[in-house]
């Protein structure tokens, strides 16, 4: 079903078209919660870069899609790549918002249980 509404969108709206990019988020969540791991990547890469561009790296949609990297790195063990999504997502908060939003403190909390994890 979102991946009819992904073309239709694309189709009528573009492919950077923010309603696009939403669906192609949302489809990323689904394949992660279905444990399809490569497809998710796929999907939020996409999101990812598709916010950027069109909404900068500051907007809550570009934080999202970050985060959705960083802990899908996290589940596959990519660390590194966890990290910088994660540390990313931080700094970027601190810029759009402050170190006091649920956003910010979502991202400090994922920072800390990496840094746990790592030991």
């Amino acid at each position: 079903m979102y991946q009819c509404a992904v073309v239709d969108y694309e189709k009528d709206l573009g492919l950077d078209h923010t309603s696009t990019l939403n669906t192609v988020n949302n489809i990323g969540n689904l394949y992660y919660d279905l444990g399809k791991l490569r497809e998710a990547e796929e999907m939020y890469q996409r999101a990812l870069a598709g916010y950027e561009k069109d909404l900068g790296p500051d907007h809550p949609s570009t934080l999202g899609a970050a985060n959705n990297l960083g802990n899908l790195y996290s589940d596959q063990g990519k660390l590194r790549e966890a990290e910088e999504m994660y540390q990313r997502g931080l700094a970027d908060y601190e810029k759009a918002t402050h170190l006091h939003s649920s956003g910010a403190r979502r991202a400090i909390d994922r920072l800390t249980r990496w840094v746990k994890h790592l030991g």
